[in-house]
């Protein structure tokens, strides 16, 4: 195979092929991410062209967030049975069929079934989860970096795409924008086929950062068991206050990006009278930052204590929301806004990872992520629905805004209500 060829390259020249799997998994993330945002570009056409009801468009976007996230414990254990390359495989089919039959759909059921339904099927297998599972099998030393950076991906592939996808949709119309996505996700199938691998051992080498080649573990090969393992895994860490914790306050990180951010900002920014493809372009920028934010916070993750990083990190996006929501939407305003906001965008995610190994054990960290995600996920629909409900309500979205607001400052709060977590032997987390 092209992936054992190009690991003895590599590993001729002292570089680990964990490099190419993280590498391969950014580029995948980064483009199913970029389908994940489009849907923020297409409400408006789809309103205009099918004349459907904003409200009934939004729900199909909600149902495809709910799904996001609640096919992430399962999408960890489907990796576990059948493997890292084929569920990706598997996932980004979905998503490019879901797009080109989308394409002449003339229903809103249609819409509900391939953007709610199919769609956030094949984007939640490829979600974070994806990349805590990477980072956890390949790596043991800068496994805080390599989450960092997968999270980047996804959270900057929402949103760098979004001018481009908006300029192609006011010029050309929503299906030419959505070709660009189908090429690139296309481009990123190519890359898991010919290099991805599900672990280390199968290339012959141990964990970065490790010296012994180590076996996968025995999986039951019974389809019901790995369809039971999530719920298993969700039994098992119920009683644990570090779980309901982090699930918590990562429902609350879901309230306060994508659900709110991501899916309404340009409706936002449409109330002070900006165009949409300005709009998007703000959040091209706040994408930017967030990459350099999350990187960062990847890299502090590995240094210095992951309850203190997250007290900051949620106090400070809290703090910045409720300052955009007194604010009057001046370029200078929402340039601070956009920078300040975007470096804390998803910094969550690495110390939110880093904790959950910590805590449960490698093994077991990507289906316990899996369900903190779901919770993420959660809280994005809550916020999709609550957000457009409220501006329906008070004919503004500044309630939306400072209620995120609180909730982040409480999520900073109870983030500090954790042990610090106690090394665990290295086989328990093998």
């Amino acid at each position: 195979m092209v992936s054992a060829s190009v690991a003895r390259w590599m590993a001729g020249r002292n570089v680990h092929y964990g490099w190419v799997v993280a590498a391969t998994t950014f580029l995948t993330m980064l483009a199913t991410a970029g389908a994940m945002g489009s849907a923020g570009v297409m409400i408006q056409p789809l309103h205009q062209e099918f004349g459907w009801d904003i409200a009934d468009i939004s729900s199909a976007m909600a149902v495809r967030l709910v799904l996001f996230g609640l096919l992430g414990p399962f999408a960890a254990a489907f990796m576990n049975h059948f493997g890292i390359r084929r569920v990706v495989t598997a996932a980004v089919s979905l998503i490019m069929g879901g797009i080109v039959l989308s394409f002449f759909m003339t229903q809103v059921w249609q819409l509900l079934l391939l953007w709610g339904v199919v769609i956030g099927v094949g984007t939640g297998m490829t979600a974070l989860v994806l990349g805590a599972t990477v980072a956890t099998r390949w790596f043991s030393k800068r496994r805080g970096l390599v989450v960092g950076l997968m999270t980047a991906s996804n959270a900057t592939g929402q949103l760098v795409f979004l001018p481009l996808l908006a300029a192609l949709t006011e010029a050309y119309g929503w299906r030419t924008a959505l070709t660009l996505s189908v090429a690139v996700i296309a481009t990123a199938m190519v890359l898991v086929l010919l290099l991805m691998r599900d672990h280390p051992s199968d290339v012959g080498l141990p964990a970065y950062g490790e010296t012994a080649v180590v076996a996968p573990p025995k999986q039951d090969h019974k389809l019901g068991a790995t369809l039971l393992a999530p719920l298993v895994t969700l039994k098992s860490v119920s009683g644990s206050p570090v779980f309901w914790v982090l699930f918590g306050t990562f429902f609350v990180c879901g309230l306060s990006t994508n659900g709110l951010i991501q899916t309404h900002w340009i409706s936002i920014c449409g109330d002070f009278g900006m165009a949409a493809v300005t709009a998007a372009g703000t959040l091209a920028v706040i994408g930017v930052f967030d990459f350099f934010g999350t990187v960062f916070a990847g890299w502090l993750a590995d240094r210095y204590d992951n309850r203190v990083l997250l007290f900051w990190f949620y106090g400070l996006r809290g703090l910045s929301l409720l300052y955009l929501s007194i604010s009057g939407f001046s370029f200078v305003e929402l340039s601070v806004f956009a920078v300040f906001y975007g470096l804390d965008w998803v910094a969550t995610v690495p110390p939110t990872v880093k904790l959950a190994a910590e805590n449960f054990g490698r093994e077991k960290a990507g289906l316990v992520f899996g369900w903190v995600f779901a919770g993420h996920q959660l809280g994005a629909a809550t916020a999709a629905f609550g957000a457009g409900y409220l501006k329906s309500d008070f004919d503004t979205y500044m309630p939306a805004l400072q209620i995120a607001g609180m909730m982040c400052i409480l999520a900073a709060l109870s983030v500090m209500l954790l042990k610090r977590p106690q090394p665990r032997p290295l086989a328990a987390q093998a």
